[in-house]
């Protein structure tokens, strides 16, 4: 059976025709590529119009011609031949001395022309539907042992996940030795991964995965794929975290480097903040172009606030610029979307609207990386209806022959896991201790559990269903076990509980130290996060003092560096950051501090939750997770749950009803929403006095209050 990955295309028609006459054959095994590979030249980029790979035909490379213009026909296949040779030649396990292993067959494929069969010759073969399975059947592969060799050559869209610097180790068994044996094992990117890149569709695409699964490197080895193929396009990528601005930048021109010899035309392939300001150049945003392309007003974060209040500022802004907005015009052939989660479905509208009438939207997300209750709405929901009601957009089924909409990622390549299991498990509480009041120590779970067998968990024992007891573990498949086989399970993950922070400090400022100079790590693989970002310069100052003392440099990310870096590449120095800026980032060492504040907190618990499961899965071998107090043993004791559990989560997986009421208990509130239940709870406990000392009487209520709390209380009770 022929797998078909189907990329952007000049000459869609000869593409969809070739793409058909696969889907139809049972006879032929192997990949069909349409508009890939790219290869780069002297002369610049050179794309392939399709490519067959087979292990009984070899490599079948078409030349499509989309009308029945032939001029050139002959030089087009020996330029195609030529070029994949050469890039076949600089594989040595496809070679044997000077010869080159894999036979090539060049074809013209021209469907409109019903002369294929007269314009053909040995040498130059033309081809339609019509003759395309007897020449075929004429191509082979006397010895196709070298079948997977080639395929890994050709899959390799990247090796992108290589480390930035080389590794100068010493050590057999040192963390920067175990390192580098991680790097190159994930070098390349795997077959859904590389189809993610490749696959394109005119309209709108998502990319779905857990953290860790690649989807901010295949976010922006798309952007590169489309930028190669169609340099004239006007392409955006944005994002929510600003410290990624400079890793997409970086992997955007190696990635273009790398395939076509040439830098990217940043002019016409943006990387560019979702909010943005006036002043230009790096101050640039998506929200603001709108504004201004359509003569609306723009919001800054503070007017937006103010209108909008705490919380909805970026909602409001954007939803409002659309209200004033019926017709607007569309600028970018393309724009793709990283954290898609973490913005709000009126921001993805705005992208829709900015694009030409193709629409070309890509999103990317984590399912699990809010862990909200709800997962982003369905893109029915986010992006409306036309006016005869029906939706402006819809997912259709995958079928064959035909590029994926909705794609996803369910292999982890960043967390082992023991690590992602461990973060799940503490995010939602799963062994948490059960509430009193609520009957279970979950903060929070997805209405819709079949969300879990999609990122990788599988049912070990029990139902996944409304009140059945359930355990669900992570595969082979979706966590490779060499992410975790290099470092015993209680190495990869630990929980240290300290009497105050100042001991904290100095155990943190010890191994960080110990790191550097004991296990070869580098300062770049080393990450110090603080849950809470408001904290987050007093908190890590008594450790980065000590580590200064200790010769060691450190930096506080997007503060001593520019919002747009994370780790200081001119510079060795160890990165210490807030939760925020952490995410999309990630280190071989991630050290937690004050991780007590992220046990519980009053009208945020799912978010305080959520800092710490962000946290965790930001480490690609070790975490350290450290804190203080009650709290913090509190959270030990839930991590000893995990491992007794063999880092599987077993718990009753809640009612319909149990996850309404689950949800208003543990429902992120803002700072104004916060002290208005304090000041309500106290006004409450202040009558409750009142009443039992006499001071006011039931009475002073008045009868239709006095029903309505009889009936809250009656309900409650049931």
């Amino acid at each position: 059976m022929i797998t078909i990955i189907q990329g952007t295309t000049k000459k869609p028609v000869s593409s969809q025709r070739l793409v058909d006459f696969f889907a139809r054959q049972g006879k032929y095994d192997g990949f069909l590529y349409i508009g890939y590979p790219i290869i780069g030249t002297s002369e610049g980029p050179y794309p392939i119009d399709a490519l067959l790979l087979s292990r009984g035909k070899g490599l079948v490379v078409f030349n499509l011609v989309e009308g029945r213009d032939m001029a050139g026909a002959k030089e087009t296949q020996d330029d195609s031949y030529n070029k994949l040779e050469s890039k076949l030649r600089a594989h040595k396990n496809l070679m044997q001395g000077r010869t080159l292993l894999v036979p090539i067959y060049p074809v013209t494929f021209a469907p409109a022309r019903d002369d294929a069969a007269i314009l053909t010759s040995e040498e130059y073969p033309v081809c339609n539907e019509a003759n395309l399975e007897g020449w075929l059947d004429n191509c082979g592969w006397d010895d196709p042992s070298h079948y997977e060799a080639l395929v890994s050559v050709i899959q390799a869209v990247s090796t992108i996940r290589k480390g930035r610097k080389k590794r100068d180790v010493q050590k057999k068994d040192s963390r920067g030795t175990i390192l580098k044996r991680l790097e190159d094992s994930i070098a390349n990117l795997d077959n859904f991964q590389g189809r993610a890149v490749i696959e394109t569709v005119d309209g709108v695409q998502r990319i779905r995965g857990l953290a860790g699964s690649g989807k901010t490197i295949v976010l922006a080895l798309k952007a590169s794929y489309l930028h190669a193929q169609h340099p004239d396009w006007k392409i955006a990528v944005t994002f929510n975290t600003r410290s990624l601005k400079g890793q997409f930048r970086r992997l955007i021109n190696t990635f273009t480097i790398e395939q076509t010899n040439e830098e990217p035309d940043w002019d016409n392939i943006q990387i560019i903040h979702a909010w943005g300001a006036p002043g230009g150049g790096d101050r640039n945003g998506l929200y603001y172009s709108f504004c201004q392309a359509h003569g609306v007003e723009y919001h800054d974060f503070g007017s937006a606030k103010r209108k909008f209040g705490q919380g909805k500022e970026f909602e409001g802004a954007c939803q409002k610029a659309l209200d004033e907005c019926p017709k607007p015009t569309g600028i970018y052939d393309a724009i793709l979307v990283d954290e898609a989660q973490d913005f709000p479905p009126s921001f993805l509208r705005m992208c829709y609207e900015l694009l030409k009438p193709e629409k070309r939207l890509v999103y990317a997300y984590d399912e699990l990386q809010n862990l909200s209750s709800q997962s982003l709405p369905s893109p029915e929901e986010i992006f409306g209806k036309h006016a005869d009601g029906t939706s402006r957009v819809s997912f259709s089924p995958s079928r064959p022959g035909r590029p994926q909409q909705d794609v996803i990622l369910e292999k982890c390549y960043r967390n082992s896991r023991p690590v992602l299991v461990t973060a799940h498990a503490l995010g939602f509480g799963i062994y948490r201790t059960p509430d009193a009041d609520v009957g279970t120590g979950l903060v929070q779970i997805f209405d819709n559990n079949q969300l879990w067998l999609e990122v990788g968990y599988k049912v070990t024992d029990g139902d996944l269903a409304d009140g059945y007891e359930v355990t669900l573990s992570r595969s082979q498949e979706s966590s490779p076990v060499f992410l975790e086989n290099h470092s015993p399970a209680e190495d990869l993950i630990q929980f240290h509980c300290f009497k105050t922070k100042e001991e904290q400090a100095e155990w943190v400022a010890d191994a960080v130290h110990s790191n550097l100079l004991e296990d070869e790590l580098r300062p770049d693989d080393i990450v110090v996060i603080n849950p809470d970002p408001l904290s987050t310069r007093d908190a890590v100052g008594p450790i980065r003092k000590q580590l200064f003392e200790l010769g060691v440099n450190s930096h506080l990310a997007g503060v001593d560096t520019s919002p747009d870096v994370f780790f200081d590449a001119d510079s060795e120095s160890v990165a210490f950051t807030g939760i925020f800026r952490a995410k999309g980032n990630e280190a071989g060492m991630v050290y937690i501090i004050n991780a007590q504040d992220c046990y519980s907190s009053f009208g945020n618990m799912a978010g305080v939750r959520n800092r710490l499961f962000t946290a965790i899965t930001r480490s690609k071998a070790w975490v350290r997770v450290l804190g203080v107090g009650k709290s913090m043993q509190a959270l030990m004791d839930e991590f000893k749950q995990v491992k007794e559990n063999a880092f599987s989560l077993r718990f009753r997986y809640p009612t319909e009803d149990e996850r309404k009421y689950l949800n208003i208990v543990n429902r992120d509130m803002t700072e104004d929403e916060r002290r208005r239940v304090c000041k309500k709870k106290y006004d409450f406990a202040q009558l409750l006095e009142d009443l039992e000392t006499g001071r006011v009487y039931p009475e002073d209520l008045g009868a239709d209050q006095l029903k309505r709390l009889r009936a809250l209380l009656g309900r409650e009770a049931e």
